[in-house]
């Protein structure tokens, strides 16, 4: 018996679609088997990928870390494996740039089997599709006038806080609001950190301990979250039976009545340089993101698909309320984050700095906009120089 270990993250989106797809390829090598351990969401943005190719042959990836992945030479250069039609058919059906967010220093480092960015989530039965907010104006009045026992909801943890500056940033931006050399433009970043401080105190009071997940449980077991503008779409919650009711999903709020810049999720599939079983690790990774499989298997199993088939298939949409056309456009002009060696760090670091300023400010002191990005690009550069 042949067993190859792969890591992924601990939910069913993104275990089950794997589990059954190893199942499903273990059919054409009898003999052989993937065993699937888990980490939390929080570690699989955060956690060291050279540290997991020690022990793991598959590895599931977020795309800001294939810069400091190349340079440790700990992930397999797929090109040198993967037939140059195959990789061409990949990028032909990209949803939005997550293919090219694997592509790096010359080598394709992954390949998208999960697609996602940050789109915006609404109960259709609390809050009608004509009163969803299209722009940041609408997203305030809607806070503002919602009846008693109705908020909206935003998960603001520091990770997830995090990720809406960026995307705010973006939008008002556009990509290059952020300097690799220096950092954030100190400009659009006060006027993103401004936007968060308005909502703030009209949000549900579970939106700075929360995860999308945590926020989408909530909103889809209680009756007092009706909106969410920004948290990385999770078809699983449009699903029926799913959770006890509903979710629908849509386009992010825009600054120019277009979702521009939200900020690109999804995971890729790669493949450990250090794997004793390198050409079996990869004919997997292909099973798993060729457009057949994407669209039936990996799709029916709760998975989100990288392969643009799946998101313009009808039966699929049917299945999840249409999320995958609904926030299509919100994925197409979706921002790629920097994946130089400092960004995840930074990251990890701007999101604990900022949430620290969001609490305080909730607590009633003052926040100063140009101290917090201050203080973000100062982490910045000090982490470009370790």
């Amino acid at each position: 018996m042949t067993t190859l270990r792969g890591m992924t993250w601990n939910h069913v989106r993104g275990f089950a679609p794997l589990e059954a797809a190893a199942a499903k390829f273990g059919e054409r090598h009898p003999g052989m088997d993937i065993r699937w351990d888990r980490r939390s969401l929080k570690d699989f943005g955060d956690y060291p990928v050279h540290l997991l190719a020690r022990e793991y042959d598959i590895i599931m990836i977020d795309h800001p870390h294939v810069g400091i992945c190349s340079e440790q030479h700990v992930l397999v250069p797929l090109d040198r494996y993967v037939p140059e039609d195959y990789l061409r058919e990949q990028e032909a059906n990209t949803v939005g740039p997550s293919h090219r967010s694997y592509h790096w220093a010359g080598h394709q480092w992954a390949l998208a089997a999960d697609a996602a960015a940050q789109v915006a989530a609404y109960r259709a039965d609390l809050l009608p599709e004509r009163d969803v907010p299209r722009s940041w104006k609408e997203v305030s009045e809607l806070a503002e006038t919602l009846p008693p026992g109705r908020k909206v909801g935003w998960p603001l943890c520091p990770t997830d806080a995090m990720c809406s500056f960026l995307t705010l940033c973006a939008g008002i931006g556009g990509a290059s609001f952020f300097d690799e050399a220096g950092g954030v433009s100190p400009q659009i970043g006060e006027a993103a950190i401004r936007q968060m401080l308005k909502l703030l105190p009209l949000l549900h009071e579970a939106s700075l301990e929360s995860n999308p997940i945590q926020m989408y449980d909530r909103m889809a077991s209680h009756d007092d979250i009706v909106y969410v503008p920004l948290a990385f779409g999770y078809s699983n919650y449009a699903r029926a039976g799913f959770a006890d009711r509903l979710l629908r999903f849509t386009d992010i709020p825009g600054m120019d009545g277009e979702p521009r810049g939200s900020l690109l999720g999804g995971v890729g599939i790669a493949v450990s340089a250090l794997s004793a079983h390198i050409p079996l690790a990869v004919e997997f990774a292909m099973f798993v993101t060729s457009g057949d499989v994407q669209r039936t298997l990996y799709a029916e199993q709760g998975g989100q698909p990288g392969h643009a088939a799946a998101w313009r298939d009808e039966a699929v949409n049917r299945k999840c309320g249409g999320f995958f056309a609904d926030t299509m456009r919100t994925l197409e002009l979706s921002y790629m984050r920097p994946r130089n060696r400092a960004f995840p760090a930074f990251q990890e670091q701007g999101g604990i700095l900022l949430h620290e300023a969001l609490r305080a400010s909730l607590g009633g002191e003052a926040v100063h906009p140009d101290d917090v990005i201050d203080r973000m690009n100062a982490s910045y550069r000090s982490m470009q120089s370790h």
